[in-house]
């Protein structure tokens, strides 16, 4: 049977040097692009791991890299090596926009084991149970090109408020040359359930301009008391239009069945999966 594969030769020209080596004791690494293409499919079709086809090779051992380098932080670090290149190539636009989805997750995904491989690595309400709603919410910033600059994986019943510190701690693009990663943008836009001090604040004290509106309760609230309220927060109409490129950011891995419903009981796996094709993303540019 023909297999649609992800991966281009030209993509493959780029990810292929961040690939780890193989390790000095022990059996190598099975073929690290047909492995890929093996985690790359089950989450494009969102089928399980056992149907994908003979040819993406074993099953077992694409799940096994997925778990593995999800947990010791292999595709975080890929994926901060590829914003570094776009950075140095000019090619990131620093005005951030963050936002949240959120999906569904199948019953595949409930009823974690206690004590499982990679259990220790997240908190536990990050495992979605009936009791919180079988959601799985995804937290994203993206810059204005609406490509994936940072990916965090919360509770579903968590708001976007909580997490919106979250996301902008994950934010990280390193240099390529000497120098601390870049962690400032330039301009960060997010709706109105970001309205709050607890984030304007942060934002102004590291100089970061915010372009967020106000709820009605809030404004009504600052009316209400009156020159005690203060002045209403800065708010650029034709520049919160920019947001729709975090809309787009959110849609590109969405395209992927296995992403835009969650059926990994782990939510670092199911986060691996996103970065994996955060990585994709931009190295098809």
């Amino acid at each position: 049977m023909s297999v649609r594969l992800v991966i281009s030769d030209a993509m493959w020209d780029r990810i292929e040097p961040l690939m780890p080596a193989d390790p000095v004791r022990g059996r190598r690494w099975a073929d690290h692009r047909r492995t890929i293409e093996a985690i790359a499919g089950k989450y494009r079709t969102g089928s399980p791991r056992r149907d994908l086809p003979v040819e993406l090779g074993s099953s077992k051992a694409a799940h096994k890299r997925l778990l593995r380098w999800a947990v010791d932080g292999t595709w975080e670090k890929i994926f901060a090596v590829v914003l570094a290149t776009a950075d140095a190539d000019a090619d990131i636009g620093w005005t951030v926009s963050v936002d949240s989805t959120v999906c569904r997750s199948h019953r595949h995904a409930v009823g974690v084991r206690k004590g499982g491989t990679g259990q220790g690595t997240q908190p536990v309400d990050h495992t979605p149970g009936c009791s919180r709603g079988v959601l799985s919410l995804k937290v994203l910033a993206g810059d204005s090109d609406g490509q994936p600059l940072a990916i965090t994986v919360t509770a579903g019943q968590a708001g976007d408020a909580p997490a919106f510190a979250a996301v902008m701690a994950a934010l990280r693009v390193p240099r390529t040359g000497c120098g601390r990663p870049r962690t400032r943008p330039d301009l960060v836009i997010a709706d109105r359930a970001c309205s709050s001090r607890a984030i304007r604040s942060p934002l102004r004290e590291r100089h970061i301009r915010a372009v967020i509106p106000q709820p009605v309760n809030q404004i009504r609230n600052r009316l209400r008391r009156g020159p005690p309220g203060g002045r209403p927060p800065g708010f650029d109409v034709d520049t919160y239009e920019l947001r729709n490129a975090v809309e787009r950011c959110i849609n590109r891995p969405e395209q992927w069945r296995g992403l835009a419903m969650r059926t990994d009981k782990l939510a670092i796996v199911y986060q691996g999966a996103l970065q994996l094709a955060a990585i994709l993303i931009w190295a098809r540019r």
